[in-house]
C-alpha cells in the first residue's frame, strides 16, 4: 500500500502517546484503541519518541498507521533504529512509518551541521542489514534543502508548526509524487480571547527555537510577531481556533494547499496534566466526520 493511502487524510498527533512508565501503559493503550475506533487513520507519537514507544501503540491497535513525529537523529543511532524496525512483526512493520528529524540546537547536545548529519543518518538506514526503506520514512522538513532531501531520500515530509502557505510552497518543491503530512494545532474554544491565550501558552516553547522562527520569517512574519507569546496574526495562522466550522475550514485550507494528510493536535489549557485530551479527540472526530 502506498504511504499516502496508508496514512489516510486525518491523523492525531499527541505527545501523550509517548510513554515509558509501566503504570501509564494501560491508559495509553486504551486511548490508542479509542483513537482507532474514532476513525483517525494515523496515530503520531510526539515528544521525540523511539521505535520502542511506537511498539506499545502498534500492539494496542489493529489497523491504524503509527508514526514517530519525530524521532531525533541525535538520540537514536541509525543502526539501532533499523534493527528495531527489522525486529517488528511483519504486520506491525507494515503499519509503521518513521518520522525523523534533526531536532534543535537547544535540545540536542550533539547538534551540528544538521543537513549533512541527516544525509549520513539516511545512509545508515539504507546500509543496515535490513534497511528501513525510504518508502516508510518521512523527514521533519521546513526549509528548501531539507524538503528536497525528503523528496529524494524519503517518502516525503512531516512539517511541524506551519501554515497553509508553507504547505503550498512545500508541495511545489516536493512535486506531486511525495507525501506531505503537516501538523495542525487545534483549540476547540469559541471564546477567541481564551483560545488565543491557550495557544500562546503552548506556543511559547517553539518561539524559542530558531528552526521554527526562521521558517516563520521566511513565510513573511516579523520578529515583532514573536513577542508576548505571539501576535494575534501569528497565533491565528498557526492554530485552528473556535468551533467545528472553524476547524473544518482550516483543515480544508491545508488539504487544498497540497497536504495529503493532516496530523491534528488538540491543544488544551492544562496541556501538561491533560496528556491525553480524549474529550477533544472525540469532539474532533465528530467535527471532521471521521466515523461517518
Amino acid at each position: 500500500m502506498a504511504l499516502d493511502t496508508a496514512l489516510g487524510t486525518i491523523g492525531i498527533f499527541s505527545g501523550g502517546l509517548r510513554v515509558d512508565a509501566p503504570e501509564q501503559l494501560g491508559e495509553v493503550r486504551e486511548a490508542a484503541q479509542e483513537l482507532e475506533e474514532l476513525g483517525y487513520s494515523t496515530l503520531w507519537i510526539g515528544g521525540s519518541p523511539g521505535i520502542h514507544q511506537a511498539v506499545h501503540i502498534l500492539e494496542a491497535t489493529e489497523r491504524a498507521t503509527v508514526g514517530t513525529s519525530i524521532l531525533s537523529i541525535w538520540n537514536h543511532e541509525a543502526a539501532d533504529v533499523a534493527a528495531q524496525y527489522a525486529a517488528l512483526p511483519t504486520g506491525q512493520r507494515e503499519r509503521f512509518v518513521l518520522g525523523l528529524g534533526v531536532s534543535h540546537g537547544k535540545l540536542a547536545e550533539r547538534y551540528a551541521r544538521p543537513y549533512s548529519a541527516m544525509k549520513t543518518y539516511l545512509d545508515g538506514l539504507d546500509g543496515a542489514p535490513v534497511p528501513l526503506p525510504a518508502s516508510q520514512r518521512l523527514l521533519a522538513a521546513l526549509g528548501p534543502k531539507m524538503l528536497e532531501l525528503s523528496r529524494d531520500r524519503a517518502a516525503g515530509a512531516v512539517p511541524y508548526l506551519v501554515t497553509p502557505e508553507h504547505t503550498a510552497q512545500a508541495r511545489e518543491r516536493l512535486g506531486a509524487g511525495a507525501v506531505l503530512a503537516p501538523e495542525l494545532k487545534v483549540v476547540l474554544d469559541t471564546d477567541l480571547a481564551r483560545a488565543r491565550a491557550t495557544a500562546r501558552d503552548f506556543l511559547a516553547l517553539y518561539l524559542a527555537l530558531p528552526n521554527y522562527t526562521n521558517n516563520l520569517l521566511r513565510l513573511g512574519f516579523e520578529e515583532t510577531d514573536f513577542a508576548g507569546g505571539g501576535s494575534d496574526r501569528l497565533v491565528d495562522a498557526l492554530f485552528a481556533l473556535g468551533d467545528g466550522d472553524a476547524v473544518r475550514k482550516r483543515v480544508d485550507e491545508f488539504l487544498a494547499a497540497g497536504a495529503d494528510h493532516l496530523a491534528v493536535q488538540a491543544v488544551v489549557p492544562d496541556q501538561l496534566n491533560a496528556r491525553l485530551p480524549r474529550e477533544q479527540w472525540r469532539a474532533l472526530a465528530d467535527v471532521l466526520a471521521l466515523r461517518g
